[in-house]
């Protein structure tokens, strides 16, 4: 045991000076590169503009080819396939001075053309290796098409389902966004962060921050709150991602706290350099530089750009303001020469570590594109997550699973839409290949087995389609209505003050309710809805979110029972709008709502305080059984640990996977607390009738919280801890901290 110990050590101590000696050669040639540059070579560095393949923002730079020969564009984004990155790429080896290659960006958010579920649906998987597994088979596609750097993960915290980029994060939880964050960086960047291989990508730490935070949820809005709130609730996720290895970030279009985010110097500087030593590279969102006019902190473009360079922001998104007028800026004295040398320091440091130097056309290769891209085993995982991603919210009367050979009534254009399943931001993936759902249950349960109506438009007001719907209906065992939100109804720009089902899908619902059929609403969305209608009307209730290229067999699956849902809510669902936001870790009022006064204390007259599905929550085909919780000690001391255990037991007659939850409720600090923080989870899978005892190991580290000086750390005490399915059923016990 003991040789073997130190063979370990051995090569741990020979990896890690491997890797020293790497990045010392890399900070060396550095150096070496940004010793022969110009002032404006240097500049170009650090200019982004898009190509002509895609548009993601509201205006285009024309003419970015000649800024690619001239010297003054370092990096692309928007462009992608083989052919078109080498013939750019060609361009910058070939034609210019230095031969300093580009650097390509590109949305792959959820996939490249092999589509996976939003990234919210992701979330829901509270399955970490799933989600790993999609943003590696996302980066080796997008690398095998030319494209090196991804805007993601979006780490943004929200618990405002009117922002329409609700979809594009992991929901309200700072602990399971961490997790996440740091999950999707190891998929993109590969573990080692060995960005030189060619099957992963460099990530990029979006949005920071506080970008989830508008104010009414409106897109870009402004984002107002506390240090602590911030630091309590939002800033882990960046982090986490930062921590795992991220090598840029990304900032936020919104300000925070009267300073826009492009512009922020605690945040770029003395947050991500100085406290989190953060090594990599900044860049602004598109065209965000010159947004800063319209924030009213800079009075034209020339300012702009001083104050966005000099607060350490060091890539410029399409603006143009960089390349118009850093050099000016330098030379009046405004901007140093040194703030552009670290900022060009950065981008080239990344340069080196994707390979590019050596290898400027390492991402170009036809035949590895060809035969990566939409590759069978790409399918398959897609498929899989998938159906890890769906969450059953309601099953009354035991409804679903369907029966293989019933006859099925099928009713929404959305059931009939591939285009939907994709969901936004799907990169480079479209329709072709991709089965919709009414496709997929005909293949399942026979053509002659499944009548379809489109019975109504997803939004919009004609109803002359109800009678045939109600027709089809009539002829059917059972009835699944698909209905939610065109899939442009979510992600940037598509923020909504109304959240509920659009148009006369539900009223739809009411008339087909009146038939006294066994009736499955099929949602597909991006956000939390006001299903409260819903829930009244409909027996069951599967969340689909946009599944993705495979998402309509993942679908099928679930209906007929051919996989049992395991999906948890990484985000609460309210009752109605006027809960917005809400969210499971608030905190406790000087007139809580369990007061037994029955006015004075915080609440509505006219609904309930709690959600309609809290996060956490997901139903099964089969029933768990939690025990009461079993404690090693109920006393933990500074530097020590104590286990938090529990016995699950499948109780039903189906092979399931349950999420076992753990939240924690510090009862007296010097500063209010949530009254509940998640604090861990795990997956198990239990075949009928068998237990499995899941021990959680509590260390002080994670008790700490920003306290009334705004230090870091602990207060000794008193703490409910909770072990459960949910975030509101659980099971209850009690420790304390010591001094």
């Amino acid at each position: 045991m003991k040789k073997l110990f130190l063979l370990v050590a051995g090569i741990l101590a020979t990896t890690s000076m491997h890797l020293a000696a790497q990045n010392d050669r890399i900070e060396q040639r550095v150096d070496s590169v940004l010793h022969l540059m110009t002032l404006q070579e240097k500049i170009g560095q650090l200019v982004l503009y898009t190509s002509d393949w895609d548009v993601t923002g509201p205006t285009m730079r024309k003419g970015y080819i000649n800024d690619i020969k001239n010297g003054n564009c370092g990096n692309i984004f928007n462009a992608h396939s083989v052919n078109y990155v080498r013939k750019l790429q060609e361009i910058a080896v070939n034609d210019t001075r230095l031969h300093i290659p580009l650097l390509f960006g590109y949305d792959v958010i959820h996939g490249y053309k092999t589509i996976f579920p939003i990234p919210l649906g992701e979330a829901a998987t509270w399955d970490l290796f799933q989600i790993q597994r999609s943003a590696h088979v996302a980066a080796e596609e997008a690398a095998a098409a030319g494209v090196n750097w991804t805007y993601a993960p979006m780490c943004d915290i929200t618990v405002d389902p009117r922002w329409g980029r609700v979809m594009e994060g992991a929901g309200e939880d700072p602990y399971l966004g961490s997790k996440i964050a740091a999950a999707r960086v190891h998929g993109f960047q590969g573990i080692h962060n060995d960005l030189a291989d060619t099957s992963t990508i460099l990530a990029c730490v979006k949005h920071f921050a506080g970008y989830g935070a508008p104010i009414g949820g409106r897109d870009y809005n402004t984002v107002d709150m506390s240090e602590r709130t911030f630091r309590d609730v939002y800033l882990p996720p960046y982090l986490a991602a930062i921590k795992a290895g991220a090598m840029s970030v990304m900032s936020a279009f919104n300000e925070l706290n009267g300073v826009p985010c492009t512009e922020n110097k605690w945040l770029l500087t003395d947050i991500l350099r100085k406290e989190a030593g953060f090594k990599g590279f900044v860049v602004s969102d598109y065209n965000s530089v010159e947004e800063l006019i319209n924030h009213g902190v800079a009075a034209d473009g020339k300012q702009a750009a001083e104050i966005a360079i000099n607060a350490g922001l060091d890539m410029d998104m399409q603006s143009t303001l960089y390349q118009k007028y850093l050099k000016q800026l330098v030379e009046e004295g405004k901007v140093s020469e040194a703030t552009i040398d670290d900022a060009v320091r950065r981008v080239l440091r990344v340069k080196f570590m994707l390979g590019l130097f050596d290898h400027p056309y390492l991402y170009c290769n036809n035949a590895r594109e060809k035969r990566v891209i939409e590759s069978p085993a790409n399918m398959k995982a897609a498929y899989e997550e998938a159906q890890r991603s769906l969450v059953l919210l309601k099953n009354a009367h035991d409804v679903l699973p369907l029966t293989k050979g019933d006859k099925i009534a099928v009713i929404g254009q959305l059931a009939a839409s591939s285009n939907d399943l994709l969901g936004a931001w799907r990169a480079d993936g479209d329709t072709i290949g991709v089965p919709n759902l009414l496709d997929a249950m005909r293949k399942y349960n026979g053509r002659n087995n499944i009548i379809y109506a489109e019975g109504c438009e997803k939004e919009g007001y004609n109803r002359s389609g109800f009678p045939a719907a109600i027709a089809a209906a009539k002829k059917a065992d059972k009835i699944v209505l698909v209905i939610g939100e065109d899939c442009d109804w979510t992600g940037e720009a598509s923020s909504r003050a109304n959240i509920k089902v659009p148009g006369v899908q539900t009223e739809l619902l009411a008339k087909l309710t009146a038939l006294h059929k066994p009736i499955v609403v099929v949602l597909m969305n991006g956000r939390p809805l006001d299903l409260s209608r819903e829930d009244t009307l409909a027996d069951a209730i599967l969340e689909t979110w946009y599944a993705g290229s495979r998402g309509a067999a993942a679908i099928t699956s679930v209906l007929f029972g051919e996989y049992n849902p395991s999906g948890k809510l990484p985000i609460t669902f309210p009752r109605c709008i006027g809960q917005v936001p809400l969210f499971y870790y608030e905190k406790n009022t000087g007139r809580p709502i369990y007061l037994p006064d029955p006015k004075y204390k915080s609440r509505y007259i006219d609904c309930p305080n709690t959600p309609l599905f809290p996060f956490g929550f997901g139903l099964s085909y089969t029933t768990f059984h939690f025990s009461g919780i079993t404690l090693s000690s109920d006393r933990l001391y500074p530097n020590d640990s104590i286990q938090a255990s529990v016995t699950v037991t499948n109780t039903g007659k189906r092979e399931g996977e349950e999420v076992v939850q753990l939240y924690i409720h510090d009862l007296v600090a010097d500063v209010t607390r949530p009254v509940k923080q998640l604090k861990g989870f795990q997956k198990i899978a239990l075949q009928p009738g068998e237990s499995k005892t899941v021990t959680f190991t509590i260390k002080p580290s994670m008790l700490a919280f920003y306290r009334l000086d705004m230090t870091y750390g602990t207060e000794p005490g008193k703490f409910d801890l909770f072990i459960g399915d949910s975030s509101n059923h659980v099971n209850q016990t009690s420790f304390t901290l010591e001094k």
